[in-house]
């Protein structure tokens, strides 16, 4: 019997295709990519699974009817006629999120609400009384997507956004986010063939998604848990089963992850960090400023880090952007260099041709994955001339 059924993982701008690679890989059905979602089939371990492992998927929901609406008055009536005791008891919590793309619809908090009140109202014709709502910590969240005049109401089986890895427990100034940290490895190719370094590693996030790749460890075996674990079907052995399946499909990994921080206070908490991953054994964190370093290895050296933007610290972006080409160029032969910035206009300083320009988003803000090939020998002339 074919027990699959239609989910969408929704993830960030640009990394559609990375994720529909990656639930191929996992073993997802009919994968489908859409503006910031991929829809698959799969089944129950199937979705146990995905949430546990998918490193560029924010939330993973599972779809359980769909209409047309004309207008709020629409939205109750079909939101009432459906049978929410399947999914939600009289004494369970819920809540609702809601998502609109749509002239007729624009207010998301009064759709929440619409769709709240024909809930609690359907128990009350049945039972005497309603299931309540609790926003941080419900039984049930539900999930409501408008989109023009058409409306889909689904399961969210994640929970809190699926970037709350549970490893991170401490921070700098605008740490990056962890799915974005792990998209971004995976635009740039690493595949952990290769020696790894993040010169500006502040908290330590590309360290430790670049270990879990390397690895191929669950992005999410440290999550302190999963929406799903209160839905009335959870089957809890099979969950087990799921995880020990994935953790024994880890690889050994026999390069070296170094990164480095100027400031005293991020080593430490990438330390830390890193520690509460239990990814110690594969990372090595130093003080240094990355202007006044130089390669550490013979071999090949992937290097990807989120360097200062502008809007984050107030810095000569000439001058520091302008001593990123230069170190690249003087100490880092033999180097795959990628890095990520909003600022478009301090790329010009870095004073090399990037190879490569992919267009995402860091939060809300434009940015840019630059490549910047870094040759050996007589390659270098040839291909490295400065703008």
């Amino acid at each position: 019997m074919n027990n699959n059924f239609t989910m969408v993982a929704k993830t960030l701008f640009g990394f559609e295709e990375i994720l529909a690679k990656e639930l191929r890989n996992l073993g997802a059905g009919n994968v489908k990519t859409g503006t910031r979602n991929v829809s698959f089939e799969g089944d129950t371990g199937f979705m146990y699974k995905a949430n546990l492992c998918l490193r560029t998927a924010i939330k993973i929901v599972k779809p359980i009817h769909s209409f047309s609406i004309r207008n709020t008055h629409d939205l109750y009536r079909k939101i009432y006629a459906m049978d929410w005791s399947d999914y939600l008891s009289v004494d369970a919590t819920f809540a609702i999120d809601t998502t609109l793309h749509s002239d007729k619809f624009t207010h998301s908090l009064y759709v929440s609400q619409k769709a709240k009140d024909a809930i609690a109202d359907k128990f009350r014709a049945l039972d005497g009384k309603r299931p309540n709502v609790d926003i941080k910590n419900p039984d049930i969240r539900i999930n409501i997507h408008i989109q023009n005049d058409h409306c889909n109401v689904s399961l969210d089986s994640s929970g809190s956004s699926l970037h709350h890895r549970g490893y991170r427990t401490a921070t700098n100034i605008a740490p990056i986010n962890e799915v974005l940290a792990a998209g971004l490895l995976l635009l740039s190719e690493w595949d952990g063939r290769s020696d790894f370094l993040d010169p500006m590693c502040g908290s330590g996030t590309f360290l430790t998604e670049a270990a879990m790749i390397a690895c191929n460890i669950p992005a999410n075996i440290n999550r302190k848990g999963f929406a799903f674990e209160k839905w009335y079907d959870f089957d809890a052995v099979l969950f087990e089963k799921i995880i020990d399946t994935s953790l024994n499909k880890a690889r050994e990994f026999h390069y070296k992850i170094v990164g480095y921080d100027k400031a005293p206070s991020a080593v430490r908490k990438a330390q830390d960090n890193i520690e509460n991953a239990n990814l110690s054994e594969y990372i090595t964190i130093e003080q240094k400023n990355f202007f006044a370093s130089e390669k550490f290895t013979e071999g090949r050296l992937h290097m990807v880090f989120n360097p200062p933007y502008g809007e984050r610290l107030n810095l000569d972006m000439e001058n520091f952007y302008a001593s990123i080409g230069d170190t690249l160029k003087q100490k880092y032969p033999g180097t795959d260099s990628w890095f990520i910035t909003s600022n478009l206009e301090a790329l010009k300083y870095v004073g090399l041709r990037p190879s490569r320009k992919i267009k995402v988003f860091n939060s809300h803000l434009e940015s840019r994955l630059v490549k910047y090939v870094m040759y050996e020998g007589s390659k270098k002339a040839k291909y490295q001339q400065s703008l």
